[in-house]
């Protein structure tokens, strides 16, 4: 006899882990040391993202434009150089799609990192630690112009899809948490996507809110997936009239960041993450009021091997 009275269950729809990336939330840093009473500071908790970083929202945005464009196809093969964050967002997602990956690498990146790439299956690469990640982009190229029949590149230093990400996203993502009280943001270069399309989208909101850009403070420097420009092969994306300043963060004040967001507040997270809050902090130090947003770009699990946590 059919039953009456009860409710059905709800059925929901099944999702893959790419229907996953972005939507993360926005963290308070609330018991960092250093905050001015009358300045809130957040933290965009991208490091939530199933790939484990703010490079798969660029990543799965370049792969769909490739795919709507018709450049991707099931015979290609996915290639591009990486300093380990946006290899394993192509890597977690070719995966998820079907596609083969290969990536040009640094090889002083962390350990973690090669191994998480291998584990997704990935082709890894290792290219000359000392040319950091302009050597890997360097050997990318050369890859890729031997047979370009082969591959699809994205290309991500130079691929408007990067920032567009972020514009579409991120930066709304971040308007919307904040309920439209933003008054800095603040974040670190590597391709500069993420800096150029959520800026962008919050000029668009408010022309008064402060746009920060961070990088090391030199071309040496231990800031895994950051450029110091002016010792850089500059990505074709970046625009430097978009900030209204831009801060230098030494290697050391990453670190040291890293392991107080670990005490502090609770956060396990990587060291581009550091500098961008330490970067933020700088910021905030010299505020009466104000919301400060920046970064969390990745966790601290791909950093374990290195030695700073002991120092």
């Amino acid at each position: 006899m059919a039953m009456t009275g009860l409710a059905r269950p709800k059925v929901e729809r099944a999702t893959s882990i790419v229907d996953q990336i972005g939507n993360t939330p926005l963290l308070r840093l609330s018991r960092l040391s250093g905050i001015p009473a009358g300045v809130e500071i957040y933290g965009k908790a991208e490091h939530l993202n199933p790939g484990g970083s703010v490079k798969d929202r660029p990543a799965l945005n370049m792969i769909l434009d490739g795919e709507q464009t018709g450049k991707l196809t099931p015979a290609k093969t996915i290639l591009d150089s990486t300093s380990g964050n946006t290899g394993i967002a192509y890597a977690m997602i070719g995966a998820a799609k079907g596609y083969r990956v290969k990536l040009c690498l640094p090889a002083n990146a962390s350990i973690e990192r090669k191994r998480i790439l291998r584990a997704y299956g990935a082709e890894v690469i290792l290219t000359d630690a000392g040319e950091g990640s302009d050597g890997a982009i360097r050997q990318c190229r050369e890859l890729y112009f031997s047979e370009p029949d082969q591959y699809f590149y994205p290309d991500q230093y130079n691929n408007p899809a990067n920032w567009l990400a972020h514009y579409e996203t991120t930066g709304p993502e971040i308007w919307r948490q904040t309920g439209q009280r933003l008054t800095h943001f603040v974040t670190g270069l590597g391709t500069s996507g993420t800096f150029m399309g959520v800026g962008r989208r919050l000029r668009e909101y408010s022309p008064d809110v402060r746009l920060i850009s961070m990088q090391p403070a030199s071309g040496f420097h231990g800031l895994e997936g950051l450029k110091h420009m002016p010792t850089a092969i500059v990505p074709g994306i970046y625009d430097p009239s978009l900030a209204d300043e831009n801060l230098h963060i030494e290697t050391e004040e990453g670190y040291e960041m890293v392991k107080r967001l670990a005490t502090e507040e609770g956060l396990l997270v990587g060291v581009s993450s550091g500098a961008n809050v330490a970067a933020a902090l700088k910021v905030a130090s010299r505020l009466q009021h104000g919301v400060v947003v920046t970064i969390l770009c990745d966790g601290a699990d791909k950093y374990f091997s290195e030695h700073f946590w002991e120092e």
